[in-house]
């Protein structure tokens, strides 16, 4: 057994608000490629939580990069689930959420987003802002997430980085204010100069000549009057980002961007709440689940919830109540994340995320609290853009079926619908790869052999509106309708023009491209 790092802090005061104080958890976005995966395993390293960074694309089993466990990242060199890391630097406990590297997972980086309270933005210094890199920071936005961004590949031709800079303003509507400043690029790169302290670092040991100092000077003055000067506020409330410069490959600039985090980076936030946002320092533990993954570990077929801890000293063998529900849960085996290893811990602190074992009580959206009385909101469902009909080989394994899709819904793999006419399964998603990993997991997992086939239906939404209005929209649109994993109602549409038909027919009732969790829970509760 051991404890958090900052259990071992004698020196800090062991209360709630102390212990948030020194805890930063962020979350790394990128478009895939750029290097995020690269940067994750250097920013470990620096941490001490691993020993060699194996970089997604390099060959060999044994160095697989540490945060890829799902066997189909292994096999792409992408990233489609999120890992949680947590790591000690300096005096900072940092928790490090893998986001998917990956646009059709925007659903799944957008409930990691709401337990991260900054993030870190990679760009190829070569391609700039990408399709990927926008929707994700788009993602940010909605959750007002404070973002320092980092300009990967320094060492391999890059664009000029007052164009780039000036790309991430005009297409993010962003403020930037670089922190560092580079020397040259690709094969005359020569370093970083800081724009605070004057501290120049040397790329590889290299030496400038005259004429690339005299550049770099010359650089150096026009962003410091061309460029806004880093602002603490502006940054925490979402609208500037302060630039890093390097090489995630060669570990150049990585030290440099986490002693900005754990300087700048804010510590964990308020959480809303219906009623009353929890503060990190109130006395109640309480938290809330944003991930539920099964089968981490293939040896056992195990489930574990995500929980990000909001407020209170969490100990081991807490009994905790479910929102919802008010089912009380003994929380035995609280463990730590590093990708797929893992450790049990006595105490955990607002900030951290605690993976509980369950077998399938707890679900994305639900609160823990020591009172039940607390809901956290926020965490919602997407309308999924591509649905499928499910079609098995064998239909002797219908209920084998119908279990597999229920656990993968849960773990927000995939959204579930019955139709209301017909025995066939539709499954929808916002994206095409989570088809890919649907399909893959559903053979590994659970020895289904299941063909996804074009469905009917273009898009669906859940309805709201009072019993009596719901019946007669069902009444009247019974080839479209369908009960989601929840038994809620919804409306699947043939196409854009049926939703504003169906719209106008009947006015009271309201047709939702997002359902919130907590309200979800509530109802199955």
């Amino acid at each position: 057994m051991s404890k958090t790092p900052a259990s071992e802090a004698a020196h800090l005061s062991n209360t709630p608000a102390a212990q948030a104080r020194r805890r930063r958890t962020f979350a790394i976005i990128s478009h895939p490629d750029a290097g995020k995966t690269t940067l994750t395993e250097h920013l470990l390293l620096l941490g001490g939580a691993i020993h060699a960074a194996g970089r997604v694309k390099a060959r060999g089993e044994a160095r697989r990069a540490k945060s890829d466990w799902m066997k189909i990242e292994q096999e792409r060199g992408i990233s489609v689930t999120s890992a949680v890391m947590t790591f000690e630097y300096k005096d900072a406990v940092f928790n490090l959420l893998d986001t998917p590297g990956h646009e059709d997972f925007s659903e799944d980086t957008y409930r990691t987003l709401t337990a991260a309270d900054s993030a870190v933005m990679v760009i190829d210094a070569a391609k700039g802002i990408e399709a990927q890199t926008r929707k994700l920071f788009e993602v940010c936005r909605l959750r007002d997430i404070p973002i320092m961004t980092f300009v990967n590949k320094m060492d391999r031709e890059a664009r000029d980085p007052f164009e780039l800079l000036d790309e991430i303003s005009d297409q993010l509507q962003i403020e930037t204010a670089p922190m560092m400043w580079p020397m040259g690029m690709g094969l005359n790169f020569r370093g970083i100069q800081s724009l605070y302290d004057g501290r120049f670092i040397a790329f590889n040991d290299a030496v400038p000549t005259d004429a690339e100092a005299a550049k770099l000077e010359e650089d150096v003055l026009l962003a410091r009057a061309g460029l806004p000067q880093f602002d603490l506020a502006t940054y925490r409330e979402g609208h500037l980002s302060p630039v890093y410069f390097g090489s995630a490959l060669k570990n150049f600039g990585v030290s440099e961007l986490l002693d900005g985090l754990a300087r700048h980076a804010p510590p964990p936030r308020e959480q809303a709440a219906l009623g009353r946002a929890a503060q990190p320092g109130d006395k109640e533990v309480t938290g809330f689940v944003f991930k539920v993954q099964a089968n981490m570990d293939p040896n056992h077929r195990d489930r574990v919830a995500f929980l990000r801890l909001a407020s209170g000293e969490f100990r081991r063998n807490m009994k905790l109540k479910q929102s919802g529900t008010g089912k009380t849960i003994g929380v035995h085996n609280p463990i730590l994340f590093f990708a797929s290893e893992r450790e049990t811990v006595d105490e955990a602190w607002p900030g951290d995320i605690i993976g509980i074992p369950n077998h399938g009580v707890l679900r994305v959206g639900d609160t823990l609290s020591e009172s039940g009385s607390v809901v956290f909101t926020g965490i919602p469902n997407f309308a999924p853009e591509i649905l499928r009909r499910v079609r098995l080989g064998d239909p002797m394994k219908q209920k084998h079926l119908a279990r597999a899709l229920e656990s993968l819904a849960e773990e927000g793999v995939t959204q579930v619908f019955k139709p209301a006419i017909g025995s066939q399964w539709i499954v929808g998603v916002v994206g095409a790869l989570q088809l890919d990993v649907l399909k893959s997991r559903l053979v590994a997992e659970y020895d289904l052999d299941a063909d996804l086939e074009a469905s009917p239906y273009d898009s669906a939404r859940w309805l709201s509106g009072s019993d009596a209005a719901i019946e007669k929209f069902s009444n009247a649109n019974k080839g479209g309708m369908a009960t989601d994993r929840d038994g809620a109602p919804v409306f699947l549409a043939k196409s854009a023009w049926e939703i504003g038909y169906v719209a106008e027919r009947f006015p009271d009732v309201k047709l939702l491209k997002t359902r919130e969790r907590h309200e979800v829970n509530a109802a199955a509760g």
